[in-house]
């Protein structure tokens, strides 16, 4: 083997090694793609959608409500993905079908269906957000106890683009800031 060939093959290896090291650098810190296996966020996002969250998001501003993120519980082995609704200081509650948020009825245009639940009053700690889910029939969300107030520091990201299915694929907006 010629010296060229070695050091064209060096500089392959050189390449590889640092595009995995930058993916996985991307991967750690950046972004993560989630495969959805719950219907509580129906239909706005279905069982094994797929989605990538912007995991350094949150390092740099708070939650706001309207945003999808992606969070860690105790309860459950997986992330779960839910929509940010109560933010730290505020009062949440829920009765005649709706969310009231400071006493004030909450419009909420993503809904699946009408939610037949009551909840609160409750007022979320400082650095916690409360988090429903859009098919608030069938969501374990921060209404229960298991689950509850959601830390920042257990917020994995904030969803920020639909991958799959590809007919589907488009970016993921929050609706009171549009």
């Amino acid at each position: 083997m010629d010296r060229g060939s070695r050091r064209e093959r060096w500089g392959w290896i050189k390449a590889i090694l640092l595009a995995a090291v930058l993916a996985l650098g991307v991967r750690l810190f950046l972004f993560e793609t989630i495969t959805i296996h719950q219907s509580s966020m129906y239909p706005n996002f279905q069982e094994s959608d797929r989605v990538v969250i912007g995991k350094m998001v949150y390092r740099f501003r708070e939650p706001a409500r309207g945003d999808v993120a992606v969070f860690e519980t105790d309860l459950m082995e997986m992330p779960l993905i839910k929509r940010a609704i109560g933010l730290p200081g505020e009062t949440v509650q829920i009765y005649d079908n709706a969310v009231y948020i400071d006493g004030e009825r909450l419009t909420e245009p993503y809904l699946y269906q009408t939610m037949y639940d009551e909840y609160g009053p409750e007022t979320v700690p400082a650095d916690c957000v409360f988090f429903l889910g859009d098919n608030r029939n069938n969501s374990e969300d921060s209404r229960y106890p298991g689950i509850g107030m959601i830390p920042y520091g257990s917020i994995r990201g904030k969803v920020r683009l639909r991958i799959w299915p590809i007919y589907r694929i488009g970016w993921v907006g929050n609706p009171y800031e549009e």
